[in-house]
């Protein structure tokens, strides 16, 4: 089923600001019962295990005074049923991070994201986002020197 290409950008950007209000069930509604997320484990998640891996990422990288981190689009553009976007996902460390002891510290993870669309909901999803850059961030271990 082919939607409107204005249609898939505002089932995300709707899920967006529910994830930024801190709903996290309304953010997952963007998501089929089909999911299939590629990036952030060895095997694509589900969408049981993408609830999950959203959980524990509200636990540890929240934002200050915030029960989550806060999101951010900064590009997006869709071809067909597909959505494009560069993102920065921003907060504190307040959890473990990647077996990170919580360290208080502010980072700004960016990525992006390639979304499959059936209908208004995801069923498929690709992404990548810098977590070396998080890392150095929250200080598990020393920025490297710019060379000169």
């Amino acid at each position: 089923m082919v939607i409107h290409v204005r249609g898939i950008e505002a089932a995300l950007t709707s899920a967006i600001a529910r994830w930024n209000a801190g709903d996290l069930d309304g953010y997952l509604a963007l998501y089929d019962d089909r999911l299939r997320l590629h990036g952030y484990s060895p095997e694509p998640l589900d969408k049981a295990g993408t609830a999950n891996r959203y959980r524990m990422v509200w636990q540890s990288m929240a934002a200050q005074g915030s029960p989550n981190p806060r999101l951010e689009v900064q590009d997006m553009f869709s071809s067909g049923n597909r959505l494009v976007c560069r993102f920065v996902m921003s907060g504190n460390q307040q959890g473990p991070y990647l077996e990170v002891p919580p360290t208080g510290r502010p980072y700004a993870l960016p990525g992006m994201t390639i979304m499959d669309f059936d209908g208004d909901k995801v069923v498929e999803r690709w992404s990548l986002t810098d977590r070396l850059a998080v890392l150095s961030q929250i200080g598990a271990f020393p920025p490297t020197p710019a060379k000169k």
